[in-house]
Parts: structure tokens; sequence; C-alpha cells
């Protein structure tokens, strides 16, 4: 059976107002849109038994490609069913109206109605995706760089987000890694290099917890995903319960031509005092793609008194 919806709206280059308005149109079609209070909004698309729940900011969805959310693609492409928490800032989504909503959810059986449901998001979204799973026992979780919680008495060692931690992280849906109990799986993603992201990332010690090490990828896991192509793919696994880590290894290693993950590599070498291993690294990548950023970095190394292993031949080596 063909479960997807042709979604016939234009959504790119608009202004926030607009853009809502158009969404909720787009949810009045095919489902329905609800604000929860001025500041967030639940768009929900009514498509195939599979069900995608994204939290995500306004203005990052309407400049993404398409000026879509996140679950529209899916919705289109696989026909699954898309329930999008929307805040018009960076909220981590606590505000009694959304707790409301998905405790009505719950008391609905809205989640009962689906074969498969995966909640996914980025960062704050992450968290959040991490800490609402516990209204579908059974979901999968996909959270990008989420933090634990903001929390000052658990989490003052976290020296960002500090106007958030008035927020109140300790009442309904609050501690995201005592959330995450019940559902099937989590994955959750982040750098080991970024020192905080590590930490809360450490907060989630549960049996049905899996983590994505992507080493030098830096803070912005999801663009980074999406350019390296590997997003569409994680995120479909996840739903379908099928992504484990030998699989994310071979995804990940799409990293290794990606322009920022070389460059955070190099720089980790030239700290670390690892001069001859970035000498090579600039080499080799020099060899494969005449990247002037790296023949540059190279001479600069070579004027040092470091040569690379293996000779370069081009002209700007």
């Amino acid at each position: 059976m063909d479960n997807r919806l042709d979604l016939d709206v234009d959504l790119e280059r608009l202004s926030a107002d607009v853009w809502l308005g158009k969404v909720e149109t787009l949810g009045e079609e095919n489902g329905y849109f609800e604000p929860l209070g001025d500041d967030h909004f639940a768009l929900f698309l009514d498509a195939g038994p599979k069900l995608i729940v994204t939290f995500e900011v306004l203005d990052e969805a309407r400049k993404a490609a398409g000026g879509e959310t996140v679950g529209m693609r899916y919705t289109r492409d696989d026909g699954w069913s898309h329930l999008a928490l929307i805040s018009r800032e960076e909220s981590w989504f606590r505000d009694h109206r959304v707790y409301g909503f998905f405790d009505r959810l719950i008391d609905d059986g809205f989640f009962e109605d689906f074969d498969s449901v995966l909640f996914y998001g980025a960062h704050a979204g992450g968290y959040a995706a991490a800490a609402f799973s516990v209204a579908a026992p059974g979901a999968h979780v996909l959270a990008i760089r989420p933090q634990a919680t903001l929390d000052p008495s658990v989490a003052n060692w976290d020296t960002r987000y500090l106007s958030q931690r008035r927020q109140d992280f300790t009442s309904r849906y609050g501690y995201a890694p005592d959330m995450i109990d019940a559902a099937r799986h989590v994955w959750i993603a982040y750098d080991p290099s970024q020192k905080f992201d590590a930490i809360h990332a450490a907060l989630f010690t549960r049996p049905n917890v899996s983590a994505l090490k992507c080493l030098a990828l830096g803070w912005n896991l999801d663009t980074m995903f999406q350019q390296m192509g590997i997003l569409d793919t994680l995120i479909r696994e996840t739903m379908d319960g099928t992504l484990d880590g030998s699989g994310f290894a071979a995804l990940i290693r799409a990293r290794r031509r990606h322009p920022t993950f070389q460059r955070t590599l190099f720089r980790m070498a030239v700290r670390r005092n690892h001069a001859q291993l970035a000498t090579d690294m600039a080499a080799h990548i020099v060899r494969e793609s005449g990247d002037k950023f790296f023949a540059d970095r190279l001479q600069e190394l070579r004027d040092q008194g470091f040569e690379p292993s293996r000779p370069v031949k081009t002209d700007a080596a």
C-alpha cells in the first residue's frame, strides 16, 4: 500500500509567520496543526503505520532544504506519518503546554496506532526526543548530541546555555536519561572530543542505549551527517531497528573525505605536536585533491623542516 503524501506546498524562503501559516494549512489538509501556547506548535501528517516524531526550531526548519521539517521528506518519500514539535526559539521544549500535549496523546492511545515509532532530534531537540520518548513505550530514539539536563544541580559543569538553566528541568519529562527506560533502543550520537557533549552522553547509562562516537566531527553533527549523505540512512535504519555499531562504522567512513573532518583532524594532530603525522596527512590530501588549504599547510610544515613520507607530485607541493 502506498501511503506517501503529496505535500504540494512551497515552503522555501518564507518569513517565519508565512511559513507557519502554510504549515498550518498543510496540517489541516493532512492531519492537524495545533499551537501549544505562543512558543510551540505541533504538526501531524497522517500517512502510514510508521511514525517519525521530531523536535525542531522554527528558523532551522524553514531555512533547511525545501523549507521542510526533517520528517516531511519521509512522509513524502516513504509514506511515514509525521509528528513535528516546533519551537520558536531553542527552548528544550520545557513548557507545560508541551507536557500537556503529550499527556493527551498518551491518554488517547495515539502512539498505539503505529507499528513503529521513532523519536528524532538534534542538540536541544535530541534532549527532547529522549525525554518525551517515555510517552511511546517501545519507540526507537535517535538523539544527536543531546543534553541529559540543564539542571545546574546536575550539570553545573556545562557552562553553555547559562540562560536556559532558569527553566525547570526537574519536573515532568525532565531528566532525559530517566525517560528512556521503556524505549526499544536509544542511539546517542556525539563527538567524544567535545567535552561537554561527551559528559552528557555518558549520563545516558541504560542497557538499551548505544553510543555512536563521531570523533572530530564537532558540535554540529546533524548538519555534518547531512553533508556526508548519511543522515537519511541513519534515520531509516533506526526506524527499522536495523542500525548497529558495525553498520554505523561503515557509514561514518564517509567523513574521511569531508573537508571539515579533515581539517579538524589535521588541527588535532598539530595541537598534539604530531607534526610528522600532520605532514603526511596534508600530503595525502594534496595528492588526492590538490586542496589549497592543505597545500598551504604542507608548505608551512616543510618550511619548519618536515617532509612527507611519500613524495607529493603536484604544483602546489
